[in-house]
C-alpha cells in the first residue's frame, strides 16, 4: 500500500520576505530535493508573525496545530516534523504539544531535533560559521547575536561559546538579545580580549527584526550603536543560519534521523 508521507517543516517564522527564502525557503527546498517521496508542508509558531503576514500582505501560513488537521484530514498516514529551530526552547515545547493532540489521527507521527541538540552539532555549527569569516584574525572579534528565552534551553548560548573556545577560537563570543549573556556582558567579555575589530552576526535562522533594528540598527541601544561607543570598528554581517549550505545540512541530518524512526 501507498502511504501518504508529509515533512512538515516548522519555523518560528519571519516578516522579512527576503530573508524569509534565503533560509527557511531554502532549508526546505533542500528537503524537497532530498525527499522526493514526501510531500513538504509549512507551518510558523510566531503568532504574532501569522498575523502580521495575513494583514499586511495577504499571506497565509499554517500553525502547526492547522498544518496537522489539514494533513489528517487529507489522508496523509505519516508525518516528519523537522523544526528549523536553534534550540529545544519553548517555541520547540509547544509544537511538540500542538503534534501530540494528533497522534491518533496518524499512523506515524515523528519530530526531528533542533539545530543544536546534540554534542556534535556545536562543533558542526562552529565549522559552518567559522567557514564563512575565513579572514577573521587576532586583532577580530566576532560576536553572534542568539536570540534567548527564559526556558532553561538558554544554556545551549554558554555551551556554545565554551565550544568555540574549546576549539581555539578564543575571539568568537555568543550572547543574546532577549537573555543572557546579554550584549553588556559581551561588551565586557569582548574587552578583556582587546581586539581592534568587531563583527556582528546573528545566531539565528532567518536575518530578520532582530538582526536589522536590535544587532544592525542605528538606534544607540543597538549592538552595533554599543560596540561603537567602545571605540571599535563594527561590521555587521546580515545573513541568517539558513543561508550557510553547512547549517541547512545538519537540519537534514536531523531528519534523516527522524526517518528512522518512521521506517522501524
Amino acid at each position: 500500500m501507498n502511504r501518504k508521507r508529509a515533512i512538515l517543516v516548522v519555523s518560528f517564522g519571519t516578516s522579512h520576505a527576503a530573508t524569509r527564502e534565503k533560509t527557511i525557503g531554502a532549508i526546505e527546498t533542500e528537503i524537497a530535493a532530498a525527499f522526493p517521496d514526501y510531500e513538504i508542508r509549512r507551518a510558523f509558531t510566531s503568532g504574532m508573525i501569522l498575523k502580521l503576514l495575513k494583514k499586511r500582505d495577504g499571506i497565509a501560513i499554517d500553525t502547526v496545530a492547522e498544518a496537522m488537521e489539514r494533513l489528517a484530514s487529507e489522508g496523509f498516514q505519516q508525518v516528519i516534523i523537522q523544526p528549523t529551530h536553534v534550540i529545544n526552547g519553548e517555541e520547540y515545547d509547544d509544537m511538540a504539544a500542538d503534534a501530540e493532540q494528533y497522534r491518533d489521527r496518524f499512523e506515524k507521527i515523528t519530530i526531528g531535533a533542533p539545530l543544536l541538540t546534540h554534542t556534535e552539532d556545536y562543533r558542526k555549527v562552529i565549522h559552518a560559521v567559522t567557514e564563512q569569516l575565513p579572514g577573521l584574525d587576532v586583532q577580530d572579534a566576532l560576536v553572534l547575536m542568539g536570540h534567548g528565552t527564559e526556558h532553561h534551553a538558554n544554556a545551549v548560548y554558554a555551551a556554545l561559546d565554551y565550544h568555540f573556545k574549546d576549539m581555539g577560537y578564543s575571539n568568537v563570543f555568543v550572547g543574546t538579545v532577549e537573555a543572557y549573556p546579554d550584549v553588556h556582558t559581551m561588551v565586557r567579555k569582548v574587552k578583556e580580549y582587546q581586539p581592534k575589530r568587531i563583527t556582528l552576526l546573528p545566531l539565528m535562522v532567518v536575518a530578520g527584526d532582530h538582526a536589522v533594528n536590535d544587532m544592525a540598527g542605528e538606534e544607540e541601544d543597538s549592538w552595533k550603536e554599543i560596540f561603537k561607543k567602545e571605540g571599535y570598528e563594527v561590521s555587521c554581517i546580515l545573513k541568517g543560519l539558513g543561508e550557510f549550505k553547512s547549517i541547512r545540512e545538519i537540519y537534514l541530518d536531523h531528519l534523516s534521523e527522524a526517518m528512522k524512526q518512521i521506517q522501524d
